[in-house]
């Protein structure tokens, strides 16, 4: 099944089955947690000073809507594209002495995807144990055999909400989504962001080398990105593991604590691992977006693959250029389901009015979901800026708090525009009737897609 058939058959669930949710609204709570670790207390009073710098300022805020103290002492590092990022997930798995946790939107039964189940099965016959969660609509087209052959070697593998009703575990909610990419590593390493297991991403989109882009989506490179991570907030992914593997009641983990061995500090780095999924109303990854680009002061850089914001992430974003920041969304030209391109698209008009600077990646399918606010704030994940994200699916984004790593991801930025177009605000007010009611209809299903 393709891309495109996967998101139509989301869309009509959603007008089949869906009520509107309402996100939260940017509401800090006052009450923090008690810190409890070294790193807690080293984040704690960082936060705490008086000083007026940025990185302060933005730690607090964090802090502050989601309530508890970011866990300090974590080493960080960015992940380009499917072949880096495959290449660093094979390594940590072969390197595996007691678990596997993994989770994937989609896993699919191709090259890549054969890759992966030898890489889990010779670790579990070496016995560690191996964890495998994949959406039921995302891995729609992985033929069942593929799985069996996993559970066969003694992997265990969970499907996430299945389609068919005759196989669910708790009520039927079709529409809600596993969009996570997840992987954790006896606990020490873990790995986030938008790469699934798919040869979609088996060549970069930088370089000479890269596969040339054509007008089927098939044919271009896969622009993506990941990050690893190690540390105490590794706890934190491997937390939202076992909590959606356990509500979906999955097989039986077993003892949970030999999952949380004691880690100590990798770096020096302040990291939060926030989620969201239509089982909780915090929607913490949807909050910590919301407030970063609320208390902006400098500049935001997005880059996104599906850009159809709700109105107060929207105007959060045209708020925030009108007081002077600079703000920059990296968009795709070209997408695998032309529905969310075109709903996106209907918000351009009102985007550059307000200064927005938008730009479409040429050349490649833009899947990334990045952000650098005032070159502090940095975020990696699964989430788009989309109702989907933040209101049916179970998501997972890593928040970073330093000026270098957010400058490596900034110069990827920059990189991108090299690649990119800039849409010009006169030239996008002359743009054809027939492209004006596509993006008008589209923008009436915003909240299906």
């Amino acid at each position: 099944m393709t891309a495109t058939t996967e998101r139509l058959v989301l869309l009509l669930a959603t007008i089949a089955l869906a009520s509107c949710a309402v996100l939260p609204t940017l509401s800090p709570a006052t009450q923090k947690a008690a810190p409890a670790t070294r790193g807690e207390r080293a984040v704690a009073a960082l936060s705490a000073r008086t000083g007026d710098t940025l990185l302060e300022r933005h730690l607090a805020d964090t802090e502050t809507v989601l309530g508890s103290p970011i866990v300090a002492g974590n080493a960080a590092r960015i992940l380009v594209d499917g072949p880096q990022t495959h290449a660093e997930m094979f390594i940590a798995i072969r390197a595996a002495r007691e678990h596997i946790n993994m989770v994937s939107y989609i896993v699919e039964g191709d090259e890549v995807g054969a890759r992966f189940a030898e890489a889990l099965i010779a670790r579990r016959r070496a016995g560690v144990t191996v964890n495998l969660m994949y959406d039921s609509v995302g891995s729609m087209a992985t033929p069942t055999e593929y799985f069996a052959r996993l559970r066969a070697a003694g992997v265990n593998v969970c499907e996430f909400n299945p389609v068919n009703p005759a196989r669910v575990r708790r009520g039927w909610r079709v529409n809600n989504r596993d969009h996570r990419k997840i992987l954790v590593v006896d606990g020490h390493i873990g790995f986030a962001g938008g790469i699934n297991v798919s040869s979609v991403y088996s060549a970069g989109s930088f370089g000479s080398g890269r596969r040339r882009a054509a007008p089927d989506e098939e044919q271009v490179p896969w622009r993506d990105t990941h990050v690893e991570i190690r540390g105490p907030a590794v706890a934190e992914m491997q937390r939202s593991f076992i909590d959606i593997w356990q509500q979906q009641r999955c097989s039986d983990l077993g003892e949970s604590t030999r999952f949380f061995p004691k880690i100590t500090d990798a770096g020096r780095l302040p990291v939060r691992i926030v989620t969201g999924g239509p089982e909780r109303s915090d929607a913490s990854h949807y909050l910590a977006l919301l407030s970063a680009f609320t208390h902006a002061e400098q500049r935001i850089y997005i880059t996104c693959g599906y850009f159809v914001p709700d109105p107060q992430l929207a105007r959060a974003l045209m708020d925030a250029a009108q007081r002077g920041v600079d703000v920059r969304l990296l968009l795709p030209s070209v997408s695998d389901f032309w529905a969310p391109l075109a709903a996106g698209r209907s918000h351009y008009a009102a985007m550059l009015a307000a200064g927005v600077k938008i730009y479409e990646r040429k050349e490649a399918l833009l899947h990334a979901k990045t952000a650098v606010v005032d070159g502090v704030w940095s975020t990696i994940g699964s989430t788009n800026l989309d109702f989907r994200s933040f209101v049916h699916n179970e998501e997972a984004n890593v928040v970073v708090f330093d000026d270098k790593f957010a400058g490596e991801l900034e110069r990827l930025f920059h990189r991108d525009l090299k690649y990119s177009e800039e849409v010009n605000r006169d030239q996008w007010s002359r743009r054809g009737i027939g492209q004006r009611l596509q993006q008008w209809f589209a923008r009436q299903f915003d909240y299906l897609l």
